[in-house]
């Protein structure tokens, strides 16, 4: 019986381990800027300027409207943001990268181009999924992985 309990812990820790790293995952996603104004506002923020500014204007009793411009500055130059893994994504692309795994059958392809096209929605699905899977598929989702992870 303790056996079963030990066996049924060492899973949860394994299952608990992977929802922390996908959680700190989703974390680092949504600190990633959405375009020019969520870049400029970091900017501000570490250079003081922000603090400054919201200290005047709040002493003014009036908004500085940085929030506002951030939204348009975000709205006219946004980047190419990728949307977040869901948690199944992020434990099969996990899975790819810890095991080092560079051969794929054709299932596992299109498994994969599916991931791509939730996460690049965007983007156009890749019509010869062989022939594009190396350079454009594969190399992309491992690439957001590792800028989030």
């Amino acid at each position: 019986m303790k056996n079963s309990k030990t066996t049924k812990t060492g899973n949860s820790k394994g299952s608990k381990t992977r929802k922390k790293e996908y959680n700190k995952f989703k974390e680092n996603h949504s600190k990633g800027s959405k375009g020019l104004g969520d870049t400029v506002e970091k900017i501000t923020r570490a250079t003081g300027i922000k603090a400054a500014t919201d200290y005047v204007f709040d002493k003014l009793g009036r908004d500085c409207g940085c929030n506002t411009r951030r939204d348009k500055l975000n709205e006219i130059f946004r980047y190419e943001k990728p949307e977040c893994f869901n948690e199944k994504d992020f434990n099969h692309i996990k899975n790819i990268v810890d095991t080092k795994k560079n051969k794929f059958t054709n299932e596992e392809q299109e498994e994969i181009v599916d991931i791509y096209t939730r996460v690049f929605p965007l983007l156009k699905r890749p019509e010869c999924t062989p022939c594009s899977f190396k350079s454009e598929v594969y190399n992309r989702l491992i690439k957001v992985y590792n800028t989030y992870k």
